[in-house]
């Protein structure tokens, strides 16, 4: 039977170097973590006096499973299944966290969800972890197949878990921080959602009028030979315009949209976009509060996982989906790798109100920064939520203004339509 060395570390963090019989790679990883075992390197050993062409197969596969390794992510074996995306982050870490909390190793975990998810994406992606795993690849290594589910942030605070044992904990954190994301983009969310339904409700029964409603009042009273009020005539020529033309307008309008959206994912679109966003009134406090909650929700968890503060300020660099914010944040980042305090690097960015940048000050001099961008974190969730719901307001009560404003206009017009043609019966 094969014989395997493998160095290991248990449940506590502590690393261990032995060897074991298994009839194959797979059984001996099953069987270290039967033991609570996290396996960091597992090789076969191979007599050189036996089987010389055998030992050859070995090494060759085995230098195939190291070119495997160093390949990147796009280029790396994957199932050929459902292809998972970013949603399937939180669900898998959720299920994750939920069985090595319960005692599993990661492997034996990921194992299990492989076999058990129903969920076709899901389980692609466990399976697609399984097979790395299986290979001989940490968890870690093996989320890195997979970009476009984890993100750098995430694969090292993975990372930093399993080098200091400490992964249920940091799984727990990552979880926390996600949730509070997805809360965020759901309160976004159902803050348009009411607005752009009235939009498109009033947009249908203006469309009615128009289109519908007012040529045949137009066709009546020119047959009865009335004369149509100054407000109908404005809305009937409305109408005319709007059918002679409309195909042109709606296809000029598509293809202003298409250029517009193309515009704003170029590079400099969105740097003219951000920048356009500080300057109104209405919308620069809410890119601030989302800049400032996304510094310090990122930092804190990376921070608080053993992440260094150079390699944390970068990543938390690429978590800022403002631009401008985004290279004035890098510009103070690369001040601090100098030798200056956050707070005193981060007052030029124009990112942090006074008031957080104090908070800040003091957690950095009393040593307790993590706290402080805890403390940050919470207060901005919390800003963000009532500037959502004050938006909301003022958005919803903006669009049934307007709307009212022109039905009441629309109903108008109908009515002296209406009042016009009895005149005409009476004479």
């Amino acid at each position: 039977m094969p014989r395997f060395s493998y160095t290991a570390r248990d449940r506590a963090g502590a690393t261990s170097s032995s060897s074991l019989d298994a009839p194959s790679r797979k059984e001996a990883l099953r069987l270290l973590a039967a033991r609570g075992l996290s396996p960091v390197r597992i090789d076969e050993e191979v007599a050189t006096a036996k089987k010389p062409a055998a030992a050859a197969g070995k090494r060759q596969r085995s230098a195939g499973a190291e070119r495997q390794m160093q390949l990147p992510p796009s280029a790396r074996r994957r199932p050929s299944a459902q292809a998972p995306s970013r949603r399937e982050r939180l669900a898998f870490l959720t299920a994750l966290e939920d069985l090595t909390s319960s005692g599993l190793s990661a492997g034996e975990a990921i194992r299990l969800l492989s076999i058990r998810v129903k969920e076709p994406r899901l389980r692609s992606l466990c399976a697609g972890l399984w097979e790395r795993i299986g290979e001989g690849a940490s968890l870690s290594a093996a989320m890195t197949s997979y970009p476009e589910v984890f993100d750098t942030s995430s694969v090292n605070l993975i990372q930093a878990g399993e080098a200091t044992g400490s992964l249920n904990d940091v799984l727990k954190r990552l979880i926390a921080h996600l949730t509070e994301q997805r809360e965020l983009q759901r309160q976004l969310a159902s803050a348009l959602a009411y607005p752009i339904f009235m939009m498109v409700v009033a947009g249908g029964v203006i469309l009615f009028f128009l289109f519908f409603l007012l040529p045949r009042l137009q066709t009546l009273l020119t047959s009865l030979g009335g004369k149509l009020p100054t407000s109908t005539a404005i809305l009937v020529s409305i109408s005319d315009f709007a059918l002679r033309y409309g195909v042109i307008l709606v296809a000029g309008a598509v293809f202003g949209v298409i250029a517009a959206w193309r515009w704003y994912k170029s590079e400099p679109g969105r740097v003219s976009s951000d920048a356009l966003l500080l300057r109104i009134p209405f919308t620069a406090p809410f890119a601030v509060s989302q800049t400032v909650l996304a510094i310090a929700q990122t930092l804190s968890v990376l921070l608080e996982n053993g992440i260094t503060t150079a390699e944390a300020l970068k990543m938390t660099a690429r978590q800022i989906s403002n631009r401008i914010h985004r290279r004035a944040f890098e510009d103070a980042t690369s001040r601090i790798l100098e030798g200056e305090s956050l707070s005193s690097a981060w007052v030029r960015t124009a990112c942090f109100p006074d008031l957080v940048l104090d908070q800040l000050a003091v957690g950095e001099n009393t040593g307790n920064i993590v706290p402080a961008l805890k403390k940050v974190a919470v207060t901005y969730q919390a800003r963000i939520s009532q500037q959502l719901n004050l938006a909301t307001k003022v958005i919803a009560s903006a669009v049934l203004l307007g709307v009212f404003t022109f039905v009441g206009f629309i109903a108008y017009s109908i009515v002296s339509a209406v009042f016009a043609l009895s005149a005409s019966f009476s004479r």
